[in-house]
């Protein structure tokens, strides 16, 4: 035993055992590693989950253009995206629920579910020929699954770092970026070949090897909570700079995933290139989104993870505004570049601004819950707005991309007054002790 704690528990003699045990975990759990094996077998479980939940949904744009060109091509292009538009919405929107239960303790029952309704789901795309069938199992079932573990893990992560909490979360929401890299050119090499539904299944089979390796290295480290909380922390919406931040997300969610849908299509209908080409930009945003994710993180723990975060979403937003101006591919390849490192670090930083804003890690379960509920609400209705806006059968990308750039760029100037109004407005230092949120 640590010497502290033993001298603690002599003096402490007329104290019953319950007590002083009660004492020494609160002591060793309040010490948070901040590195160690176990901490980073823990970024690499939740690395595991992020490319099976977000890899998955991002993934959605090749789905979005085989649909529109075979399976379901007498749709139209809104009512598709309502597909991935579900997946994405109750994937964030679970973490409402999931926040709560790992709260409690539960976390090894969501990491159980979530994993099977993710492998269940994508057996049964496979299995899909109808558009109501797709939307109850890729886009209801898959996202289910994702919302079960999604939220959890990152939760975990944040537990057990302070000072390179940032640098963790930005490694651990990499492996979002990287499986939406890996599954579209797994989809796209194999659906030729051996046909849509294989082709779902080897991503079905994928998913459920590699999180496996997610049921055997994660682990919670705090206690559960003693007494069962509500979906919600009233103390939540009692803080300015939460709710204000949570309306930045939301704001955020609806723009940011439009290019991941149409940049595909884009380059097909109104650039003209044919070929596998179209296809490999999708593969080029998320690729480049894996440095946006980890080096942000890093710049974050130097800087601060909301002011890193507050530029890249402003930059975003005036990159959205560049696509209407490109007119040949060498242009779109540039913007799927700069576009996907800076979504990177839009979409991996929040949880880490989160983690600062709560009161007690307690707690950071639920307030994550609540804030992404918020980003859900904006992710259901934007890519099916977009979808009205955009005319595919006509080439006409305008109305869409602006709408996107728009509702990016008014979270951008929602998230400078969250800098301001925190008690410790944005500092810019070349060195800080621990990342200010």
């Amino acid at each position: 035993m640590n010497p502290i704690l033993q001298e603690d528990v002599t003096e402490k003699g007329t104290a019953s055992s319950e007590e002083v045990l009660g004492e020494v975990q609160q002591v060793q759990t309040s010490v948070i590693p901040d590195g160690g094996l176990t901490a980073w077998l823990q970024v690499l479980g939740a690395h595991l989950i992020f490319f099976n939940s977000w890899g998955i949904v991002n993934t959605f744009g090749v789905y979005q253009a085989y649909y529109k060109n075979d399976l379901l091509k007498y749709r139209s292009s809104s009512d598709i995206s309502w597909i991935g538009t579900f997946q994405g919405f109750i994937l964030v929107i679970f973490g409402i629920f999931s926040g709560p239960v790992f709260d409690q303790g539960h976390f090894r029952f969501l990491l159980y579910t979530g994993t099977f309704f993710v492998v269940f789901g994508l057996m049964m795309t496979s299995l899909a020929t109808e558009y109501w069938q797709l939307l109850l199992t890729q886009g209801i079932c898959v996202g289910m699954g994702g919302g079960f573990i999604f939220l959890p893990s990152a939760a975990i992560v944040a537990t057990y770092f302070e000072k390179r909490r940032a640098l963790a979360m930005g490694i651990t929401a990499s492996g979002g970026s990287i499986g939406s890299v890996i599954y579209p050119i797994v989809f796209r090499k194999l659906q030729p070949r051996i046909g849509f539904p294989w082709a779902t299944r080897v991503i079905g089979f994928i998913s459920l090897g590699t999180l496996a390796i997610s049921i055997l290295t994660m682990k919670t480290r705090l206690p559960p909570a003693k007494q069962a909380r509500r979906p919600w922390d009233p103390a939540a919406l009692r803080s300015v700079t939460f709710v204000l931040f949570s309306l930045g997300l939301f704001l955020t969610f609806i723009g940011l995933y439009i290019p991941f849908f149409y940049i595909i299509l884009y380059a097909q209908r109104k650039l003209h290139i044919e070929g596998d080409l179209p296809s490999y930009l999708l593969t080029i945003v998320n690729a480049s989104s894996v440095v946006g994710r980890v080096a942000s993180g890093a710049l974050a723990d130097k800087f601060g993870s909301l002011e890193v975060l507050t530029v890249c979403t402003l930059t975003s937003a005036i990159m959205i505004y560049s696509w209407m101006a490109t007119h040949n591919l060498a242009g779109l390849i540039i913007f799927a570049l700069i576009f996907g490192c800076l979504s990177g670090a839009v979409v991996s930083l929040p949880t880490t601004v989160v983690a600062n804003l709560v009161p007690e890690l307690r707690l950071v379960g639920t307030w994550m819950g609540m804030c992404f509920l918020m980003g859900g609400l904006g992710l259901l209705i934007g890519n099916p707005i977009a979808g009205t806006l955009i005319k595919v059968g006509e080439a006409k990308f305008f109305g869409g991309i602006v709408f996107s750039a728009t509702t990016v760029m008014a979270s951008g100037v929602v998230l400078v007054c969250v800098g301001l109004l925190r008690p410790e407005p944005f500092i810019w230092s070349k060195s800080r002790g621990r990342s200010t949120g």
